[in-house]
C-alpha cells in the first residue's frame, strides 16, 4: 500500500466534487461515491511513497501559513492506458507548484523506498480523481456523465492530510 500527503478542499468545492462522484455512481461507473469510508473525500495528492514515516508530519504542520490557497478546477482529463483514471485538472498556480515542491522536499527524507516519479517537482500533474479503473468504453461513458462541467470551478485548499493507505487511516495535519 501507499502513503500520500494530500490537500483538502473547502466545503463548497468538496460538495461540488461529491456531486460529480454521485453523477458517476448514478451512471454505474467505478467512482469514489461507492467507497463507504469517512476518510474518502475529494483531495489532491502532493506526494506519494510506499511509506512516509510519521516524522514528516510535524515539519508539514509548519507550512500552515500557506493555507488557505485559492485553486481553480479545470477540465476533465484521462490518465492511463488499458484502464483509465478520470480526473478534474487543477489549474497550476505558482503558489500551488511551490507548495507541492516544499511538501515533497519535507517528505523525501521520510519516504521509503523513495518517491514516486510522477510526484517529483516538475513532473507532478495536479488533479482531483473522479473515477478509476475505467475501460475505454467506460471512459467515454464517464465523460458523457460529466460533459456539462462548464467553466472552471474556483475553490480553496484549506487542509492537509497524511493518508496511510496500508491502514486506510487519515492523519489530518492542517484543517
Amino acid at each position: 500500500m501507499v502513503h500520500s500527503i494530500e490537500l483538502l478542499f473547502d466545503d463548497r468545492t468538496d460538495a461540488a466534487l461529491r456531486r460529480l462522484w454521485q453523477r458517476l455512481a448514478e451512471a454505474r461507473l467505478p467512482g469514489h461515491a461507492r467507497v463507504c469510508s469517512l476518510s474518502s473525500r475529494p483531495h489532491v495528492t502532493l506526494t506519494v511513497a510506499e511509506r512516509i514515516e510519521p516524522g514528516a508530519d510535524e515539519p508539514l504542520r509548519a507550512i500552515a501559513d500557506r493555507l488557505p490557497l485559492r485553486c481553480a478546477l479545470g477540465a476533465p482529463v484521462l490518465f492511463g492506458s488499458g484502464r483509465f483514471v478520470l480526473a478534474r485538472l487543477i489549474v497550476p498556480s505558482r503558489e500551488l507548484l511551490d507548495l507541492q515542491r516544499v511538501v515533497h522536499e519535507i517528505c523525501e527524507p521520510h519516504m521509503t523506498p523513495g518517491r514516486v516519479a510522477q510526484t517529483s517537482a516538475g513532473q507532478w500533474t495536479p488533479h482531483a480523481t473522479m473515477c478509476r479503473g475505467l475501460t475505454a468504453q467506460a471512459a467515454g461513458e464517464a465523460f458523457a456523465a460529466v460533459r456539462d462541467l462548464g467553466r472552471d470551478l474556483a475553490g480553496e485548499f484549506v487542509g492537509l492530510r497524511h493518508w496511510d493507505g496500508e491502514r486506510r487511516v487519515e492523519h489530518v495535519l492542517l484543517s
